[in-house]
């Protein structure tokens, strides 16, 4: 099964209301209303594209170790998936395929990194919950997000009903921002020029693992 079919499986099933969600309709519908607006707000096209430069960036790891862009581009190219947090069954998915497709990368000379805002305690549940062995980075206040121009601010509504839902971004985050990043993947080549690039206001929209690889394999050869 594809990732956008286990992903469309999941939604189906959570916005029906079907155990164990059990979600009210009203809020699958202030959902849908704060996708609607993102996506009509134009920021996924404001956000950085292939041939254009790449922010260089070094995060910490759930370890608190330093990851430096520019040492893992010294290595070969750079898959960099950014997405929301722990707490987002859909970036879950995602992850894991990730991992399922990781050693394809790898046979192609590339690294992979994922990028979020949440604390280094979620990062390691991150790790842990779907059996990664990749690094999983720390983006505090989404400042990473926000130079490939993929952070965006919560609307008041959507803000009050996570909060009715529990879902306390300040404490997964360590910040007050109540900012999140548009889920997205890039392929960094080696001089820093992007490559592949997806970004998606949807955050039920993914692309596969396997859409990145013609534009490794592009890379790999003109190493060569």
């Amino acid at each position: 099964m594809t990732l956008q079919a286990k992903l469309d499986a999941f939604k189906a099933d959570f916005q029906a209301g079907k155990p164990p969600y059990n979600v009210p309709p009203e809020v699958i519908q202030t959902m849908h209303r704060a996708t609607a607006e993102l996506i009509a707000s134009g920021a996924a096209a404001r956000a950085l594209k292939a041939g254009e430069k790449a922010p260089a960036f070094t995060l910490n790891d759930p370890d608190g170790q330093p990851v430096s862009s520019a040492d893992l581009l010294a290595k070969g190219p750079l898959v960099v998936s950014f997405y929301r947090g722990v707490w987002c069954p859909y970036c879950n998915m995602e992850l894991q395929a990730l991992q399922a497709t990781l050693p394809e990368f790898a046979k192609l000379g590339a690294s992979l990194v994922a990028i979020s805002p949440q604390t280094a305690v979620n990062s390691r549940k991150s790790v842990r919950q779907n059996e990664l062995g990749f690094p999983i980075l720390s983006d505090t206040h989404n400042d990473v997000a926000a130079a490939f121009g993929l952070r965006f601010e919560l609307p008041d509504y959507l803000v009050e009903l996570y909060k009715s839902l529990k879902n306390d971004l300040p404490a997964f985050n360590g910040d007050a921002s109540w900012t999140l990043p548009m889920p997205a993947r890039y392929v960094i080549g080696q001089d820093g020029t992007i490559l592949y690039a997806e970004v998606n206001p949807d955050y039920t929209r993914r692309p596969e693992p396997e859409d990145m690889l013609p534009a490794l394999r592009r890379a790999a050869h003109a190493a060569a």
